[in-house]
This record gives C-alpha cells, structure tokens and sequence, in this order.
C-alpha cells in the first residue's frame, strides 16, 4: 500500500508550468462498540483513505479526490482538478500558503491505544453499561453506552515545497441513561474524549449520566422571572457554536457575522476570554498544522470582553488584505476543499468554583441542557430563544429540578452579563467551556 506522502508526491509532482496543486490525504481507522442489556449491540469498524487535490492556476481553484487511491490514480484526480479550475471563476485571493514548519506534537498519538485489541473495548463497553445501569435503582436502563476510538494520519503536501505529516490517537465514551419513576422518565447525558482509553475515566462517565437523570425525576416548569443563570459546562458548550460560526473571517466577509464591524470593541464582560488554540493539548482538536500544513497557533479572539479578530485560512487573511493565516483551515475530510473552522475554541476558566458561581446566583437556576441552540440563534443579530433544563439554585446548592423553561435574549447582552466564570474548563468535541455565571436572563415558564 502506498505511503501518504508518496501518494502526496505523485500529485504535486503531476503539475504543470504556472500550476500550484496541493494535496491532502488522510487515512483512519474508526471502532465503536454499543453495549445494551449486558450484551454488544453492535461493534463497527471502519477504515477510510484517500487523497484531495486542489490545483491553483490564474487565480482559478480546480478540486478533485479519490478513494484508496494508487499514485496512477493520485495523478488522474489531479487531471480532473485541471479541468475543473478551467472553467472556475477567476480569483486573486486563490493562492497556497507559504512553506512554514510545524513544531512536532508526538503526544497526539498514543501507541498502547493504536495496538488495543477490540476484544478490550467490548469489555469496555459492557463495563460502562454495568455501571450505569447498577450505581441507582432508578436507572436499569440505557439509551446508549458507547466506546469508540480512532487511529489516524494526515499528510500535506504542495508545489511551494511543504511536505508535512502528522498522526494522532482519538478515543471517547459516551452514556445516556434512562431514570424511571412511576410514570415518569427522564434522560441523561455524559461523555468523555481523550487519547487513551486507558487514561479515559468511563466510570465517570456512567456515574454522572445517572446523576443527570435521576436529579431530573420530578421536574416541573417554572414561572417566568427575571434570575441569575450558570451554564454548566454541556450548555455552555452549545452556545459557544454559535460562536464559533460568527467569529470565522468566512462568515464576517460573506457578511454573515453578527460582529463584523466590531473588533476593538468591549463586546462582552471584562472576564470574559475566548481562545482558539490549536496547539493546546488538553483540547482533543490539538494538531501540528491545520488543513493547509499552516502551523497552528494560538489566537485571543475576546480578551477581557473586548473582540480581538477573527480566525482565518489562507484564503479569507489574504482577501482581508491585513491579516495572516491564523492556521484555521479546516476541511470536511479528503472529499473537500478548506474552509475556515476552529481548533481548540475554549473559554479561558476563571477563578470561581463551581459552588462559588452557585452561592453567587442564589434563587436562580443552574441550566444543564439547552436544546434548539443553532437552530433558534439569528447568526446576525445574536438574538435567540431555546428550550432549557435544570435545577433551581437554593441554598448555593442545586436543588428543585425544572423542566420546560425558555431562555431568552442576544449573544451580546448574553456576553455582557458574565459575571463569573468557572475554574472547571472541560472540552466536549473541539469546544470546551467552564461553568458560567450570567447575571439576569429571563426565564419563561409558567
């Protein structure tokens, strides 16, 4: 089987005269293994490579790939890019990125957990869903419990002389448990990711799915007040994807940003920090370069509440005509040309416990589910209306489970009304997010 590299060389090598031509090939190995009622209820494994070629000529973008591609085929998907870039729009701005190297990041792979025998991860799973269902006589059942991992390589290379490689070792659990009582059921929802499995703690995993389930049995709505809210951690994380959206230099010149013409300015507390980092490696998106072989880095998006820029890739720095690629270059996989996208996109954590921001929103609610987030947020106006769960907050303690409830208002009166931020940091996919104290938010119920 042909090396990445070479299959990268066979490409670039294919060029002809003014012609800049890229390519980017992956290959991955993916388990996942479901258990349920102390059996496996399913164990898929899968195995993907190929080889995108983007081809750049007169400011006109050709793009083609193939699948487990030998060097001929390599060299006939570069053909293909030829004749898609004939009769592509002319664009100045369509130039590769030039050759930067990349500081290495071996931590990203992990031998043990390449070479883990599937057997090991079926016992895994029947492991997590022993525990879920046994730790509370509530909770006898699941709707999931999964582990998973992935061992991959991505490999870059172009006709500029850049010639980059890296590997990396994925793994994650996942619960959604089922609490039962009376009539009455209620769902909830854990997941870990990390490197190892070995270093994964599954168990808490399990443990905390039947907490989140048996907190909510015997929810009611509540009436509608004006009240002090803290984001846990998971409904945290959905709100940050709107932002991530809004703060992409693709989203800002296609005009599509709700902070476009805001950079320089206090859009938000003055505790609160957003970062993109992608060489962070306690965030799971860590990589040695992006998806253009451009070294990641580390980019202050909200300092202080005041906007920073915006994250870039080659493309969108260069038609900004003042910035630099921020090593935000993001594809879809071999199938698809660069986009801009986040790495590591994080709230820096801040001082407070979590039972700190508790005492300080005494009689509001602690939300620990929002749903509707990306579909309810205007990406203009920031303004937003989602469904939410939780826990009124009595005593500096969770106590009453509510249910039923919608949070409304705008990204930036969102962003304004931080008054806390929590030293609890824990990433859910690429994005991570501390638990957080917003001072007034309305809260529809009754």
């Amino acid at each position: 089987m042909p090396d990445l590299l070479d299959l990268c060389g066979a490409a670039v090598g294919t060029a002809e005269g003014d012609e800049a031509v890229e390519a980017y090939a992956e290959e991955s190995r993916r388990t996942v293994v479901k258990a349920h009622k102390g059996d496996v209820e399913g164990l898929t494994l899968a195995e993907s490579r190929g080889v995108g070629v983007r081809l750049i000529v007169g400011g006109r973008v050709g793009f083609a790939y193939a699948a487990d591609p030998s060097p001929d085929e390599v060299r006939t998907a570069v053909a293909r890019a030829r004749e898609n870039a004939a009769v592509a729009t002319e664009d100045g701005f369509n130039r590769l990125p030039e050759v930067a190297v990349a500081e290495p990041m071996p931590e990203l792979f992990r031998e043990e957990q390449a070479a883990m025998p599937a057997d090991q991860k079926v016992s895994l799973a029947l492991d997590l869903e022993r525990v879920a269902t046994t730790t509370d006589p509530r909770v006898t059942k699941v709707d999931e419990a999964q582990i998973g991992d992935a061992v991959s390589r991505t490999a870059v290379a172009s006709t500029t002389g850049l010639i980059a490689e890296y590997g990396r070792t994925d793994c994650w659990a996942v619960a959604v448990t089922l609490a039962e009582q009376g009539e009455e059921t209620q769902t909830g929802f854990s997941y870990r990711i990390g490197r190892e499995l070995g270093e994964l703690e599954w168990r808490d995993v399990a443990e905390e799915a039947v907490s989140r389930a048996v907190d909510m049995l015997g929810a009611t709505k509540p009436p509608t007040a004006k009240v002090p809210v803290v984001l846990d951690p998971f409904a945290g994380s959905s709100f940050l994807g709107v932002l991530a959206g809004a703060l992409s230099a693709e989203a800002v010149q296609k005009g599509r940003s709700l902070f476009a013409a805001l950079v320089g300015e206090q859009v938000g507390s003055d505790v609160f920090n957003l970062i993109d980092d992608g060489r962070f490696l306690m965030g799971p998106a860590a990589a040695p370069f992006d998806d253009e072989g451009v070294p990641t880095i580390r980019t202050e998006l909200f300092k202080d509440g005041v906007l920073q820029g915006f994250l870039h890739n080659t493309y969108t720095a260069r038609r900004d005509g003042t910035a630099t690629s921020t090593g935000n270059a993001r594809r879809g996989g071999y199938t698809t040309v660069p986009g801009v996208g986040t790495t590591n996109f994080y709230v820096a954590p801040g001082e407070h416990s979590f039972e700190g921001l508790l005492a300080k929103a005494e009689g509001g609610v602690l939300v620990r589910d929002v749903s509707g987030v990306h579909s309810g947020a205007n990406p203009i106006s920031g303004q937003f209306s989602v469904g939410a769960t939780g826990l009124r907050i009595s005593g500096g303690t969770p106590g009453e489970p509510l249910r039923e409830m919608t949070i409304a208002s705008t990204v930036p009166e969102m962003l304004k009304a931080v008054e806390g931020v929590g030293n609890d940091l824990r990433f859910f996919t690429s994005v991570g997010v501390p638990s957080i104290l917003i001072g007034e938010m309305t809260v529809a119920g009754v």
